[in-house]
């Protein structure tokens, strides 16, 4: 990929609302060279989504994450890709990664209440036959997020001391 594209990239991850202009002119390009390449990365299905971070505790939403470990065992011929994509397609499930170590999927999931999570473990989740075991993790606060920190902090006002 092209270093024009990586920095395109960059830029709109901090702020997926900067216009192809705005882009231009911190870059130094023409705005027709960023429209360009930001389409070329939409076909290619480098740039998949445009969304937003929200910090869904300042909103009266009553939603509870959960992250899951999942052990399973491969199947013959397509490994983890078969299973990992019938977990992927509820719709609850918000995002499945494939990890090293303890365990081999990792799922983040959403529901309506703890109940409703606990459902979706016990009743689909865990029946699947490839499926070994689960751990459920209910995640309780967001500090941060997508490199982006959701708590207002104090910045220290001390002035320096030196000796």
């Amino acid at each position: 990929m092209s270093e024009l594209k990586m920095k395109i990239l960059e830029l709109l991850k901090e702020d997926a609302r900067r216009t192809a202009e705005l882009i231009a002119t911190m870059l130094d390009v023409t705005a027709a060279e960023v429209k360009q390449a930001i389409a070329e990365m939409e076909q290619d299905h480098v740039i998949v989504k445009y969304a937003t971070v929200a910090n869904w505790s300042k909103v009266d939403d009553e939603k509870v994450t959960a992250l899951i470990e999942v052990q399973i065992t491969p199947e013959r011929g397509r490994g983890f890709e078969g299973i990992a994509e019938r977990i992927y397609l509820y719709p609850e499930v918000k995002s499945v990664y494939l990890m090293s170590g303890a365990y081999d999927l990792l799922v983040e999931v959403e529901g309506k209440n703890l109940k409703e999570v606990a459902s979706f473990v016990s009743n689909r989740l865990s029946p699947i036959d490839a499926v070994l075991s689960t751990k459920t993790f209910f995640i309780l606060k967001k500090y941060k997020q997508d490199g982006i920190i959701f708590e207002e902090h104090e910045v220290d006002q001390r002035l320096p001391i030196s000796p």
